[in-house]
């Protein structure tokens, strides 16, 4: 097991309806020493792709691309999933449905953030159906801007999310990928290191 599969055995807990909670460590109290290991796997997966920002979104990724970011050098975007005062000019606007919070929002970023010449590392914490995913891709090809990779924290490799982005030609890297949980129990299974690729 790598290290994140490690501190997922350890304190990760499996809940009814393939919900696994890893908010004591990464997506509510965050254990920065581990998001830095996370960082420095995902420069190292990426360390061939030419990437001037990162992007993710609220909430949850925001701290896993921040650190990842201090590896690359360089800025991260959030996508915003309301409208607030404080955002103006044009924006580019994806709907993404959301299998934690079963509910759509509609995902915002300012187009003065985001441009052609943007050579872009997508990172959030959870890959489940890949709405997300294929909502934040959606504003990076309308601003004609490069995905030069997807950084996964944790997929749920047992739904459809991972297959459908990599079968668009994407190269997605997840640090954990889970196979299978049993609430009963509280296990989890996951893919094996050399299955991952």
């Amino acid at each position: 097991m790598n290290f994140l599969e490690e501190r997922i055995v350890k304190d990760g807990v499996v809940k009814e309806g393939n919900v696994l909670k890893v908010d004591s460590f990464l997506n509510h109290q965050m254990d920065i020493e581990l998001l830095e290991e996370m960082g420095g796997e995902f420069k190292r997966r990426f360390a061939g792709r030419h990437i001037n920002k990162i992007l993710t979104i609220e909430a949850s990724g925001i701290g896993i691309a921040c650190i990842t970011a201090q590896h690359f050098h360089v800025p991260v975007v959030f996508a915003k999933k309301s409208q607030s005062i404080n955002l103006d000019g044009e924006m580019y606007v994806a709907e993404v449905e959301s299998f934690t919070h079963k509910c759509k929002n509609h995902v915002i970023v300012a187009q003065k953030f985001l441009g052609p010449e943007d050579h872009v590392l997508i990172i959030d914490d959870f890959l489940a159906n890949g709405c997300a995913l294929q909502g934040l891709i959606q504003i990076v090809q309308a601003a004609g801007a490069t995905v030069e990779g997807i950084g996964i924290a944790i997929e749920k490799g047992f739904q459809s999310g991972g297959r459908i982005i990599r079968n668009l030609g994407f190269q997605l890297e997840s640090l954990a990928i889970v196979d299978g949980m049993d609430a009963q129990t509280g296990s989890i299974q996951f893919r094996p290191q050399e299955e991952k690729q």
